[in-house]
């Protein structure tokens, strides 16, 4: 499948979560933001509200994917919901449609 995120070159300053989620592994979004040279930032320890935070950007918009308050350290391949969060809900759906269509997910 095509690639339909990359690495993200505008500010996520101000971006807000609307409610969108996706149901993946940490692993997924580490080996998709590695190919695509998006930044992310890695804490699993569960003492902060995330312990992930990637930056991405579709067609529709810059992004960000990050867990929210598991306050536990999470296991790499085991499905938690992320996330999704832009600067409208439209944004968001539709970049969780983009990260769908890559075949990590």
């Amino acid at each position: 499948m095509a690639i339909t995120v990359t690495k993200a070159n505008a500010c996520t300053n101000g971006s807000s979560f609307f409610g969108t989620t996706i149901r993946t592994t940490p692993n997924a979004l580490i080996a998709l933001a590695k190919r695509v040279g998006a930044d992310y930032h890695e804490q699993n320890d569960g003492m902060d509200k995330t312990n992930f935070d990637f930056t991405f950007e579709s067609k529709h918009g810059v992004f960000t994917v990050y867990d929210y308050k598991k306050y536990r350290s999470l296991e790499l391949d085991k499905h938690i919901d992320f996330h999704i969060g832009g600067f409208s809900k439209a944004v968001t759906e539709q970049s969780k449609d983009a990260l769908m269509d890559n075949d990590c997910f």
